[in-house]
C-alpha cells in the first residue's frame, strides 16, 4: 500500500542546519507529488515545501524559502528537505505527504497519504 515515512528530525540550534527524508513506498515519485508540511505547537499545519512527479516543480512557502530545498532521489523512491538558517520559528512537527497527481499543488488539502511526522526543535 502507500506510504510515507519521515525521519532525520531533531534537535539543533538557531542557524543549524538538518535534513528531513521522506521514504515512499507502494508507488513510484513519477506519477507522484510530495509535500512537506509542518504544524507547530498551537498553530495550524501549513505547507513548507512541494515537488510534483515527473517534472519535480517545487514550491516553497515564503517563510522558507531560499533557506529550505526540497529535492527527490527517483531511484531509491526518497524526497528530502535540506534545512538550513533555522530559526526557533522552525519548530514544528514535519510531515511528509503524497498526492496521486504530478501537477504541483501544495495544500495539505491536495494531500491524501500522510506520515506521522518528525520533531524538529530549533533551540538555544
Amino acid at each position: 500500500q502507500v506510504q510515507v515515512v519521515e525521519s532525520g528530525g531533531g534537535s539543533v540550534q538557531p542557524g543549524g542546519s538538518l535534513r528531513l527524508s521522506c521514504a515512499a513506498s507502494g508507488f513510484t515519485l513519477d506519477y507522484y507529488s510530495i509535500g512537506w508540511f509542518r504544524q507547530a505547537p498551537g498553530k495550524e499545519r501549513e505547507p513548507v515545501s512541494c515537488i510534483s512527479g515527473l517534472d519535480g516543480s517545487t514550491y516553497y512557502a515564503d517563510s522558507v524559502e531560499g533557506r529550505f530545498t526540497i529535492f527527490k532521489d527517483n531511484a531509491e523512491n526518497m524526497v528530502f528537505l535540506q534545512m538550513s538558517s533555522l530559526t526557533p520559528e522552525d519548530t514544528a512537527v514535519y510531515y511528509c505527504a503524497a498526492r496521486p497527481r504530478i501537477s504541483l499543488r501544495c495544500g495539505s488539502e491536495w494531500y491524501q497519504y500522510w506520515g506521522q511526522g518528525t520533531q524538529v526543535t530549533v533551540s538555544s
